[in-house]
């Protein structure tokens, strides 16, 4: 199930005036909630991906040890370690 928060957020200065470009006729996005959720997808998408990439580098350097220092972990103990 999905929920909906609704948000006020206060900006002024330089930052108002760059959400002003980029919101409108001459702007990317109709209006500045749409522009706010794009950002938010874009955040993610990064945050999924920077996690993907500590979960490749540490498979890598995994499989590239000796299996004598292989050591047996249970699936809680991997998410408690991440995390930290």
């Amino acid at each position: 199930m999905s929920n909906t928060t609704t948000m006020t957020v206060r900006v002024s200065g330089m930052l108002s005036d760059f959400i002003a470009q980029n919101v409108g006729p001459d702007g990317a996005y109709e209006n500045v909630s749409e522009y706010i959720r794009d950002l938010i997808r874009k955040d993610k998408a990064e945050a999924d991906q920077r996690a993907f990439e500590r979960l490749k580098a540490e498979l890598t350097h995994a499989f590239a040890a000796d299996e004598s220092t292989y050591q047996p972990l249970s699936a809680e103990d991997i998410i408690s370690r991440n995390r930290a």
